[in-house]
Formats: structure tokens, sequence, C-alpha cells
């Protein structure tokens, strides 16, 4: 629930409360005070206590002349709005949202008034709106059928037997401008100087230089070619016995590990397989639907297309294909 929302609760619930308290129990000064020696004639029950407040889940948050507008309202409006106002909470785009439907619901008012659900062009229009909604609301419902998390985990495993492992490698190097300097600080490393202590010394690459020159796990694919090509011909802690160019400057690299990389996680395809079985299914669906039904198209005259003409031309076996368009390349 949103913080907007809770915040009403609150007001409406506080409210609701002190009303009836105020109204049962009177201040000490309002109360009709006994006579010394002398007793009520009856010991009444003591006052139920009062029922909950109502929790209104979905208040009101504004009126144009008369007519309400719930809180609902502004929910939907929001999922109509472009993707970066849609993720964000309700309260922050809560006023200008609100600002927006009283608007629409003036125009609207005012619309009714002056009667245009009686313009033949109107009634055009609310027909064409109304398929729409329709069209929208039957994909959705049908995707929302077929595409369930098992047909999802389903297409994952099927997915990963199409994806070899590649192979990774953990690697760490020194970038620097000069070969004179690389070849300088690989005659200092096999000497035993430390790998890391040296990274952060000299290596122009400040992000992975604070941590040792460690550039993590990568494939050969992550890599510019000579980096990539230099890097995976070396076992698990060799380094480069000579500097490695490339259009950064001069390495020197070292492997950590190496391993087959890790297929990617379900979380990290799912949108993906989401969509894709959401397209197979809508075109599945169309297929069947166009199957059943009978189908005319007309010229756009609308007169009836002459067969003969809507068949595309045969070539006859043997025949030369045309030549592709130029290109002017």
């Amino acid at each position: 629930m949103s913080r907007c929302l809770r915040l009403l609760r609150i007001v409406v619930l506080c409210c609701a409360a002190a009303g009836p308290a105020m109204a049962q129990n009177p201040p000490a000064s309002e109360t009709p005070a006994l006579k010394p020696g002398t007793m009520p004639k009856a010991v009444l029950p003591a006052p139920a206590p009062p029922s909950p407040p109502a929790v209104f889940k979905d208040p009101v948050v504004a009126s144009i002349n008369g007519q309400p507008i719930r809180l609902s309202e502004l929910e939907v409006a929001q999922q109509a709005l472009p993707p970066q106002y849609r993720n964000m909470p309700l309260q922050a785009v809560f006023p200008a949202l609100l600002d927006r439907i009283v608007d629409s619901k003036l125009v609207v008012q005012d619309g009714r008034k002056n009667k245009v659900g009686d313009d033949p062009a109107f009634k055009k229009r609310m027909v064409f709106v109304e398929e729409q909604v329709i069209q929208d609301f039957w994909l959705q419902r049908e995707i929302a059928k077929k595409v369930t998390p098992e047909k999802l985990q389903a297409r994952y495993e099927e997915r990963l037997k199409s994806m070899p492992a590649e192979e990774e490698v953990h690697a760490r190097h020194i970038l620097v401008a000069g070969e004179d300097e690389a070849k300088a600080i690989i005659a200092d490393l096999k000497k035993g100087g430390a790998f890391d202590k040296i990274a952060k010394e000299k290596s122009t690459d400040k992000a992975s230089g604070a941590e040792g020159g460690d550039l993590g796990w990568f494939k050969k694919s992550d890599m510019v070619k000579e980096f990539a090509d230099a890097a995976f011909a070396l076992k698990k802690g060799e380094m480069t016995d000579a500097p490695i160019k490339t259009q950064f400057g001069y390495h020197i690299i070292k492997i950590e590990d190496r391993r087959k990389a890790p297929p990617p996680a379900f979380e990290e395809m799912q949108d993906q397989l989401r969509e894709e079985l959401a397209r197979e299914t809508v075109t599945s669906l169309l297929d069947q639907l166009r199957a059943s039904a009978k189908i005319e198209k007309f010229n756009i005259d609308g007169s009836k297309v002459d067969p003969v003409a809507a068949k595309p031309p045969v070539s006859a076996p043997g025949a030369a294909k045309p030549a592709a368009p130029s290109t002017g390349k």
C-alpha cells in the first residue's frame, strides 16, 4: 500500500475515533455531580465500546461538481504514464496526477453537458476504442493463462541445453603508457615484486589498480582481441613474459584462475523468455482464429480482388532470379 494511502487512513481513523469518544465521555465539568449521601436509583451497565471505525481502502481524494475521485482512479492512471513515472511511489506523483485527472473530469463533464455522445464521429471513435480495449484485455488474459511459471522454467532448462559452457578467466593486470616501463615492471615482478602492490602504485587503470589490478572473471568476448588472446593463452598462475599492446596502452597480465562459466540464472533470463513465449502464444492464437474464420479482402476502393492478379508470378524452372538492388557501394 502506498505511503499516501497509509497517511490518509491514519487521518480518517484518528478523526473517526475522536468523535465517538468525545460524544460518550463528556468532560468532568459537564457531568452532573451526585449529592453527598445519595445513591443513583439504578446502576446501569457500562455502555458497549464503540465499534471500530470503517477502514476506507479507496478514499475519495477530490470532488468535481459533486463527482468523487477515488484513489484507485489515480492508481489506474499512473499505469498509463511513461515507465519512469509508473515505477515511482504514488505519493511522488500524486499532486500532478490529481490535477491531471481533475482537468480530465472537467472536460468530460462539459462534454456530456454538450451531448458529444450524440455526435456520429464520437460513436465511431468509441467503437474503435472499445475494440482496442477488448483486444488488449483478451491478449493479456490469454497470455496470463498460457505463459505460466512452469512453462517459463521448462523453456529456461531447454535454453540451457543449447548454451555450451564458455570458458572464463580470473585475471589481474597492470596498465602503463610505455613499453619500456612495462618491461621494467615485468622484470621487477620476476624478482619477486608483489603484483597487487605494483598495480596500486603504477597502473593507469585506476579502477582495477585500486583493487590490486583485479579484473574479476570475464569471457574472451568481453575484452579487446589482443588482451583476450594473451589472457586465455595463459595457465592458472602464469603471467605474460612481454607487454601486451592494446589501444589503451601496455598490459602485464596475470591469471589467477580458470573455469567454465556458470549458466545465466533463471532470474536473468525470465523477462526475455516471457516475451518469447508471449509472442509465440499470440501467433498461435491468431493462427487458430484465422483458420476457423471466413476472411474476405477487397481492394482499397471496395471492389473485389481479381484472383489472377492477386497471385504472385511463378518463375519458370531455371529462370534467373532478379538481381538485388545496388547499394551504391
